[in-house]
């Protein structure tokens, strides 16, 4: 294996030629940038699971589980089998999993530079989203901000 300091060898480009490649690719790591959706996967790895089973794994409603699932389906890492008025998701390629290893490499090796990178901290977004959303409801029970259409804010 090659050390830190040996140069960088690509077998070809490293990115498609083309800019909608580029947001393809992009797209691909954009999906597997949340949270949720990786421990969905980690869950996925050994067996089909229901929806329940996902909501149950995970701990969040059913409709913010349901929405990582169809998003993790639509970008093509589950397949989904209806039965009656359920639905079962499986992992569908297992090379999917060898990206997420990697990656889990890469950032024990970088975890320094993650932790205290500003940039991206989905955490604290997250958080932010649901303070505001508690405060714009606040400001609404108060009669200081009307609802707008379905109720919206």
């Amino acid at each position: 294996m090659a050390g830190p300091d040996a140069p960088i060898r690509l077998d070809g480009a490293l990115l498609p030629a083309e800019p909608a490649g580029v947001a393809v690719l992009a797209k691909f790591f954009r999906a597997l940038g949340d949270s949720t959706r990786l421990r969905l996967l980690e869950y996925l790895v050994t067996a089909e699971h229901s929806v329940s089973e996902c909501v149950r794994h995970v701990g969040l409603a059913q409709g913010r589980v349901s929405a990582h699932l169809a998003c993790l389906a639509d970008c093509g890492y589950l397949e989904v089998r209806r039965s009656g008025r359920y639905a079962y998701y499986r992992l569908t390629d297992p090379k999917v999993l060898e990206i997420v290893q990697l990656a889990r490499r890469l950032a024990v090796d970088n975890a320094d530079a993650l932790v205290s990178c500003i940039r991206i901290d989905p955490v604290r977004a997250e958080a932010g989203r649901v303070e505001a959303g508690r405060v714009e409801a606040g400001r609404a029970e108060a009669g200081r901000v009307e609802p707008g259409p379905g109720g919206r804010l």
